[in-house]
């Protein structure tokens, strides 16, 4: 029979005593903590818990001194001059203790800010009357001061003054980081001088501050959990989170960036500079410092794995907070490049805009691929491939979700494919359904976003201008998808919004055609673009044509019928990006689609 090893040890600790090793900086947060926010209202209310001995939570702290689990420290706001390391992380009760150092034992006033935001500078007081006479309306005794300790009114009038002890002890104001040095002896025997009460009152009173307030602070025991400094690292991040639910939850870059903090390299940093590289491709715009962590991880992990197959390859949460500072170091260049080539490649496919960009998730594997090609991806045949498994992810739909075990198989099994062995998994998944046009309505469809791309890429031009659309035209024309029966005349003549907002009744145009289109029927605005741009009947038709419109149906404004042959052509032009035949065989119900090469999915 084997005993569990424990992985953390629970205990309790004095209020004062965790004070005191936040204060020398024997207790620091991992930097990977954000800052802290309290405003004064939470501090005051946290004050009025600890002065009734109420629980406020355990604390939860790391060991530190295990070389594969270290993250870079730093004190504790409002602790200056730390000559030492740390001998334990905060990972869960920063804002409770750093508001109590704050205001109990730094003796500055604390940096905060009201229910507005606004910052202000205050010291935090207890009225000793208040408290001792009624429990319940704790909240109200404590009392937060302005930097100079007077009160003043809209006007900046002085309302009140609280700026000496003798003030203070009148109006029954003890200072509450008094109640951990001498300074409260120093205040007891200003207030038995006070003459407002009796000798004997004075006693009394101060023997219930000194029970109900002074010894409720001084004697608070604080829950302590602590991990043992043999927790592994993805375990502790595991943990934070968990506990941490009234935070935003930490990125693996944030956390990386502690670990690597550690061995005094700086991702953030280097990360920003890689960036700078990505400002000149848009389809870039939206990547992330996690994406881009994801993409070295898993090219990192395939080159493991080729030289020992018993590896995995993998870009999850936990590898990424395993990648090592050498290999970050060793594949992050060339992931830049990847992301750089991948743009390349996105921009040849017609999307131009990172917004466009069906799945900014794909980038990921699509960079891993293009890193380990390196110049051989500029080959066409080895292009062919990439284009047929991204528009297989894309109109497949395939990169909703969560993807990290697609992404491990997208890289290995692409790079077999492109060798001549067996179709990518992401390939063999898609599968379109013809019906699946009629739903594709707004740009949250990465389907949706592909077929305006595809269009693109055939060539669709302009109707006004009768420019093919493409990256010069796209900005300088400001494109963007239109209806070409207008919503308008939709409306009036009753036509369905299902079918009419899908993206069979849409086509990318110019801002100006969409203008002139109007609401106008078809017939009526393609014979105001003719007169007005001279354009014969026959350019006309190979315009429309090249938007896979009949242009009879146009002409005749017979929705139905271009509904139903858009379809078909939009079925034809995926079909060609996906490499697999898109077959209407109604069979029980449910669609089969077939490979070109005869196999059914």
């Amino acid at each position: 029979m084997t005993t569990a090893i424990s992985t953390f040890d629970s205990t309790k600790k004095g209020l004062l005593d965790l004070l005191k090793d936040i204060k020398i900086g024997k207790t620091q947060l991992p930097d990977f903590q954000r800052g802290w926010v309290w405003d004064d209202d939470r501090i005051k209310n946290l004050l009025a818990s600890v002065s009734l001995a109420f629980p406020i939570g355990s604390i939860l702290l790391l060991e530190t001194g295990n070389d594969s689990t270290r993250f870079k420290p730093r004190p504790v706001e409002g602790v200056t001059d730390v000559p030492t390391e740390p001998e334990r992380l905060i990972l869960d009760g920063q804002q409770r203790l750093t508001s109590l150092f704050q205001s109990l034992l730094s003796e500055k006033p604390v940096l905060t800010h009201d229910i507005r935001k606004k910052e202000i500078k205050r010291h935090y007081f207890i009225n000793v009357f208040e408290a001792i006479k009624n429990d319940s309306d704790r909240e109200d005794a404590i009392i937060s001061l302005p930097e100079d300790l007077k009160l003043r009114n809209f006007r900046g009038e002085v309302t009140a003054d609280y700026s000496t002890l003798e003030l203070q002890c009148k109006a029954g104001l003890l200072y509450l980081p008094y109640i951990f040095n001498n300074g409260i002896w120093e205040w007891q025997n200003t207030f038995m001088t006070q003459d407002t009460i009796s000798q004997a009152e004075k006693w009394d009173t101060w023997g219930k501050i000194n029970s109900e307030i002074i010894q409720r602070f001084q004697q608070y025991q604080f829950p302590v959990i602590t991990l043992k400094k043999e927790t592994k690292k993805e375990a502790v991040c595991l943990v934070f989170e968990k506990v941490n639910t009234g935070g935003v939850t930490l990125t693996v870059f944030e956390l990386l960036t502690a670990t690597y903090a550690a061995e005094d390299f700086d991702l953030r940093n280097d990360w920003f500079s890689q960036k700078r590289k990505f400002k000149n491709h848009p389809q870039l715009g939206n990547l992330q410092n996690d994406d881009y962590l994801a993409a070295i991880t898993l090219l990192s992990t395939y080159e493991a794995h080729k030289q020992d197959n018993t590896k995995g390859v993998s870009c999850k949460r936990r590898d990424i907070l395993r990648l090592s500072l050498s290999n970050y170091k060793k594949y992050a260049e060339m992931i830049s490049n990847g992301f750089i080539t991948a743009s390349k490649f996105l921009m040849s496919q017609n999307f131009y805009k990172a917004k466009d960009i069906p799945y900014r998730t794909q980038l990921i594997p699509l960079a891993a691929i293009f890193s380990a090609l390196g110049d051989e991806a500029e080959q066409d045949t080895i292009k062919q491939y990439i284009s047929q498994w991204y528009w297989c992810g894309v109109l497949g739909e395939l990169y909703g979700s969560a993807n990290e075990t697609r992404f491990a198989k997208d890289l290995p099994e692409v790079l077999s494919w492109i060798e001549g062995k067996d179709e990518p998994t992401t390939v063999k998944d898609c599968n379109f359904s013809p019906n699946r046009l009629h739903t594709l309505r707004t740009r949250n469809s990465a389907a949706y976003k592909g077929v305006y791309a595809l269009l693109m890429h055939e060539g669709c031009m302009d109707f006004r201008t009768g420019d093919t659309i493409g990256l010069s035209t796209f900005y300088d024309e400001n494109i963007d998808i239109h209806h070409i029966f207008p919503v308008k005349y939709c409306n009036d003549n009753e036509i369905a919004e299902s079918d009419y907002n899908s993206i069979i009744n849409k086509s990318p145009l110019s801002y100006k055609t969409n203008r002139i289109i109007g609401g106008n029927a078809p017939s009526i605005y393609l014979e105001k673009l003719q007169k007005s741009t001279r354009i014969t009947e026959d350019r006309m038709n190979k315009i429309l044509h090249s938007h896979l419109i009949d242009p009879a149906t146009l002409k005749s404004n017979d929705f139905s019928l271009f509904f139903s042959k858009r379809k078909e052509s939009l079925l034809s032009l995926i079909s060609k990006a996906i490499g697999k035949k898109i077959e209407s065989l109604q069979l029980n119900n449910d669609l089969i689609f077939t490979n070109q090469d005869g196999g059914t999915n």
